[in-house]
């Protein structure tokens, strides 16, 4: 039997397979030999290796996959000379529909751009010099393919192997969330390996030892090559094996590991690469696992003693429920509230933070008619972490934002707060919704979702891959609030922009930085154009004077440094405008991003019951001002001028941060900082846990 496995035109396949399942098997002996308190039990090692084999033979029909394309599509038949004026017009189309089409757009991804028209001339180039060839030479050509092949992914095998035993050592568990956001920070990530082990002796050693795997079993792979089976039984067999991912992606769930009450005999029983490709679509780090914690019930008292202000009440004789009652002596105001998030505007673009670059005219025009936020810190680096932070008003948690993880709907938020009190909610969007997951968030808490696709062709003055120009965007939402304002009740429209974005390119003549140069300060001052005008015709309209506009940043345009949380890579600028309303003012109160949705609130003076971590920072005693800053693992707690950072293994660290330089000075940690910053962070986690913040 096995040597009609491995003696077929398929027998590379059942190589594959075996490889795998070795070095899986090796890895999970190494693993638990590097963690000798580890508490296994034999019967638990059984189960580890058990479940493991199904995990690694899951990944395995995936790694299969181009070499089952490659062995069925080989034929010698597009290399007769009848058939090959029709390849050549199918290479001919491919790469004139790539070079004059935007089948894939140059400026959301030139790299990827100019690879795949590399990739199919490179195809198209041996494509000419085989049909020159005999077919002897054809044949150990594609011998040669196999061999190549075979060599790159044992090479990646090994990789993967030695590269989880550090990470274990590092976390004691299989790739998580923290292996997905080191491919954000490559970069660091890459120095960080260089400086901490000798990374290219083991590259040589690793393909080495694949290079020798590969001539040992050389006569199997040439099999793959050589021997012969009929066209129809490839295709049979194929589309059977392609069938298979199919079937692992939805019948093979991650949980099925976690049979034991050991940790580290649930991990063991995983798959590396199963739980790294798992960790994109789950999206978050076990706040309990990863860091430092409190009791539940002293973290709670904590956040109860926090959340505890003059003009809220706490409802439920309940620890571990954060829902009070919010209420003002004035009357409730029933304003209009549109709320335009800015993409990636650093304070430092605008004047009043020290700019002199004038690329932000208007905004430093309005902030004097204002009410203008001086001291506010956005909670992430990213814009769907901006529009979690606006919208659910939470400190962040680690991985990744609310607004990209599974079952993020019916969650408590700044539009169930105003749908309840009648107002209409609509979350606008220049690009195209389903990015970053935008549409099944917001339409999963009660927002009509309203994007590019609702604007005409003929009325797009300019787009790119992100979306429209910003100026048709708010053309469109002036549309949109004038049909509001016909049904007689007060609307929350939350705009995003996108213009403030690599490529960095808007419409010729608006500005006096050309498109051409694609730089941040010409996308910067083009929004503030865009926004000009956008307000320049909403005070011509009848809910003008009714509305209250809040204009802030989602992130900051950068937020590296040489510190983990530099502050200063979240340092963002807020202005409220409403003038027959408010009266200009400078805030200097420290504001967490999440503050703002309770702020809001407070300014329409709105009576409600809620769940918001934030505050009304323009009714907050001053002896709660806090912000909350963070990276997809990093969590940052920033207190009277202190900052005290969490991050995996448990570690926790405080630091005296330069607000100018964002430089940071670590310093000895202070207790209580630590425990309100565990607390706000550890509460969160539990609450979104057991399904505590549904509206």
């Amino acid at each position: 039997m096995t040597t009609r496995i491995f003696s077929n035109r398929l027998s590379i396949i059942g190589l594959i397979f075996v490889i795998i399942v070795i070095i899986s098997g090796f890895t999970r002996i190494a693993l638990l030999a590097g963690t000798p308190s580890s508490g296994v039990a034999l019967g638990q090692v059984t189960g580890s290796f058990l479940i493991g084999l199904l995990y690694d033979l899951s990944v395995g029909i995936f790694i299969i996959i181009p070499f089952v394309l490659h062995l069925w599509l080989q034929n010698d038949l597009i290399y007769k000379r009848k058939i090959f004026p029709f390849v050549c017009l199918f290479f001919v189309v491919a790469l004139g529909g790539l070079l004059f089409t935007s089948i894939i757009p140059k400026d959301f991804s030139p790299e990827l751009y100019r690879a795949v028209i590399y990739y199919i001339g490179f195809r198209f180039l041996v494509y000419l010099f085989l049909f020159s060839r005999t077919p002897a030479f054809r044949l150990k050509w594609r011998t040669g393919v196999l061999y190549i092949g075979m060599t790159i992914v044992t090479f990646l095998l090994l990789f993967n192997a030695v590269a989880e035993w550090f990470f274990w050592q590092e976390f004691s568990t299989r790739y998580n969330f923290i292996a997905v956001d080191y491919l954000v920070y490559t970069t660091e990530v890459i120095g960080n390996i260089t400086e901490s082990y000798p990374l290219m002796p083991i590259l040589t050693g690793l393909f080495i030892l694949a290079v020798l795997l590969v001539v040992v079993l050389r006569r199997l792979i040439r099999n793959s090559a050589v021997l012969p089976l009929s066209f129809a039984k490839r295709s049979v067999i194929s589309v059977g094996m392609l069938l298979l991912p199919l079937l692992v992606y939805f019948t093979v769930p991650e949980k099925w590991r976690h049979f034991s009450r050991n940790e580290y005999a649930n991990s063991l029983a995983g798959n590396g690469l199963f739980e790294f490709a798992n960790a994109f679509t789950q999206n978050e780090l076990d706040f309990y696992s990863f860091y430092t914690i409190l009791p539940d019930d002293e973290a709670f008292r904590i956040v109860h003693n926090q959340l505890q202000t003059p003009n809220s009440r706490f409802v439920k004789n309940d620890l571990y429920s954060i829902e009070r009652d919010i209420s003002y002596n004035e009357p409730e105001r029933k304003l209009n509230v549109v709320l335009i998030s800015v993409e990636s505007f650093s304070a430092d673009f605008m004047q009043a933070f020290g700019s002199t670059k004038n690329i932000t005219p208007y905004l430093d025009s309005l902030a004097a008619h204002s009410l203008l936020f001086t001291n506010l810190y956005a909670s992430g680096t990213r814009t769907v972490r901006g529009l979690e932070a606006l919208s659910l008003s939470i400190p962040p948690t680690p991985g990744q934002s609310i607004v990209k993880r599974p079952d993020n709907g019916h969650l408590f938020s700044l539009g169930s707060v105003l749908r309840s009190h009648g107002y209409t909610t609509q979350y606008l969007y220049g690009g195209y919704s389903y990015f970053d997951n935008m549409k099944t968030f917001f339409s999963g808490n009660g927002y009509t979702v309203i994007d590019r696709s609702a604007i005409p062709a003929a009325q797009v003055h300019y787009q790119n891959i992100w979306g429209v120009a910003d100026e048709d965007l708010f053309t469109l939402a002036l549309r949109v609030l004038d049909s509001n304002s016909l049904f007689r009740k007060p609307f929350f429209a939350h705009i995003m922009t996108v213009s403030n974005h690599r490529p960095f390119t808007y419409p010729e003549g608006r500005i006096d930085i050309s498109p051409e140069k694609q730089i941040r300060e010409g996308a910067v001052k083009y929004t503030d154009y865009a926004i000009n005008r956008f307000l320049k015709e909403a005070s011509a309209r009848r809910w003008f004077d009714s509305t209250v506009f809040v204009i802030v940043a989602d992130h900051c345009a950068g937020s590296a440094g040489s510190v983990e949380l530099p502050v200063t890579g979240y340092h963002i600028p807020m202005l409220i405008f409403a003038p027959k309303i408010l009266q200009p003012q400078q805030v200097n109160t420290l504001t967490a991003q999440i503050d703002i949705a309770p702020t809001i609130l407070g300014l329409l003076k709105l009576r409600y019951r809620s769940k918001f971590f934030g505050y009304d920072v323009l009714n907050m005693p001053a002896d709660r001002q806090r912000a909350f800053i963070s990276t997809y693992q990093g969590l940052g707690y920033l207190r009277n001028g202190k900052l005290v950072i969490q991050s995996p293994v448990k570690n926790i660290k405080e630091y005296q941060p330069d607000f100018i330089t964002g430089n940071a000075k670590q310093i000895t940690l202070n207790d209580s900082l630590a425990r309100e910053a565990i607390a706000d962070y550890q509460c969160t986690s539990w609450l979104l846990r057991h399904g505590r913040q549904s509206e």
